[in-house]
């Protein structure tokens, strides 16, 4: 790979330095205030493979608390994930 490819700051950068440094970051879900209580329980046991009763729970998280982390591991995991929540309309970020 050339630098070109990867310079600092870049996405592809980003995960090689979370495969390679083993550094691990959140999948996190926000509070948005539109979404039913079962559309997000249902979406993370589709999307992130809960059970019901994990993601209930996430879901109760979410809603008393603003946030929740629902998943840790490097970069290139999660981007997955967020993806498809937030393609779902839901707001999740990793941090």
């Amino acid at each position: 790979m050339s630098t070109a490819e990867h310079t600092k700051g870049s996405p592809a950068f980003e995960e090689l330095l979370d495969i390679d440094s083993g550094n691990d970051r959140f999948l996190i879900l926000h509070n948005d205030e539109v979404h039913t209580f079962d559309y997000v329980i249902e979406t993370l046991v589709s999307i992130c493979e809960m059970d019901s009763l994990q993601a209930e729970q996430c879901t109760y998280l979410v809603h008393y608390k603003g946030k929740c982390e629902i998943k840790k591991g490097p970069l290139s995991y999660l981007k997955p994930y967020k993806l498809a929540l937030n393609e779902k309309g839901l707001e999740a970020t990793i941090d």
